[in-house]
């Protein structure tokens, strides 16, 4: 017998093994097949009404002869069901986050034992922390970045933790280096923190980097240069006041982002260029892009490659999204 190749679909070997034989022997009579197949009478009953309950197998004809589905139309009938229960099975386990509250209510009812500091290994480790901390963050979360720009996947894994701290009231203060204004994408998503109330202020350099939530946990990387390499994560009263205490002094320091954003060429505050906030005007006002590409004097093609980057800029899906996010910014 073959191997149970179609075990992904939830067919058993046994099963496997006589839709496998209508498919040599088509017309084989119900009856025979447990003599063929050798085994007992009542298993090949049940794996033939399995089969046909898969509708792999066609009811029984008059004269009791069996005759197997066609194999291409089969497999894509038990690959959407496959899919759907696989789906299915997702969203239950994306919405049973509220498991996470039951714990660690069980946890906090317990002593506390891993009071003081505690290392993390690998980006995985760090990340998954951080989300918890966010997840569970009620008051304050303040941060010191030193990136110099943020992807569209790092844009796209933070704006909902932090959209959702900020809709639950937790105070968000952060401050950047000056060089993430000059790429826009990560400009835009700052100037977007803003709108919904995050307090953001740009630091010309710095080499610190922390996250501290709810002046009670801190943050900070092992080597500041390389957070791949692990971190720190603090719960000592005193090191965590030392780390509050150096927050304040950069934070004091640091220039509100709308004032740092005001010399940036283009659309004030937007991190635009020039020419992204003329395309983002005639992409807004100009029906057929050949009309843009003609205002602005350049191609179609550079046009079109103008729009979706300014797309991914505001993380709109249309042009007509991206026109309503950019009128909300204030950009055009």
């Amino acid at each position: 017998m073959a191997d149970n190749e179609m075990s992904v679909f939830g067919v058993s070997a046994l099963e496997e093994e006589f839709y496998r034989h209508f498919l040599r022997n088509p017309g084989t009579p119900a009856e025979d097949v447990h003599l063929l197949l050798h085994t007992g009478a009542d298993e090949a009953q049940r794996c033939l009404d399995r089969l046909r309950e898969l509708e792999l197998l066609h009811p029984a004809q008059a004269d009791g002869s069996v005759l197997p589905a066609d194999p291409e139309m089969a497999l894509a009938r038990l690959t959407d069901i496959r899919l759907l229960e696989l789906h299915q099975e997702l969203q239950r386990v994306t919405r049973s986050r509220h498991v996470v509250d039951g714990l660690r209510a069980e946890q906090v009812a317990q002593p506390r034992t891993s009071a003081g500091i505690e290392q993390l290994e690998g980006l995985a480790d760090i990340r998954n922390r951080i989300d918890d901390l966010a997840f569970f963050a009620r008051d304050e979360i303040l941060a010191v970045e030193t990136y110099p720009r943020l992807s569209p996947e790092n844009i796209a894994r933070s704006r909902p933790l932090d959209l959702r701290c900020l809709r639950r009231g937790v105070r968000i203060r952060n401050v950047v280096v000056r060089g993430a204004l000059e790429d826009a994408a990560t400009a835009a998503y700052l100037r977007e923190l803003t709108t919904h109330g995050a307090e953001i202020r740009v630091t010309g350099e710095t080499t610190e980097r922390m996250l501290v939530y709810d002046r009670s946990t801190a943050l900070v990387p092992l080597d500041p240069q390389n957070t791949a390499r692990g971190a720190l994560l603090a719960h000592k009263s005193g090191l965590v006041t030392n780390i509050i205490a150096l927050f304040e002094k950069i934070w004091d320091a640091a220039e509100d982002l709308s004032q740092a954003m005001s010399g940036v060429s283009g659309a004030p505050g937007s991190g635009l260029s020039e020419r992204e906030r003329l395309v983002l005007v005639s992409m807004c006002t100009v029906g057929k892009d050949e009309s843009g590409a003609r205002e602005l004097e350049v191609s179609v093609r550079t046009y079109r490659r103008y729009v979706a980057e300014l797309l991914q800029t505001l993380g709109a899906s249309s042009r007509a999204q991206a026109a309503l996010l950019a009128r909300e910014r204030g950009w055009i």
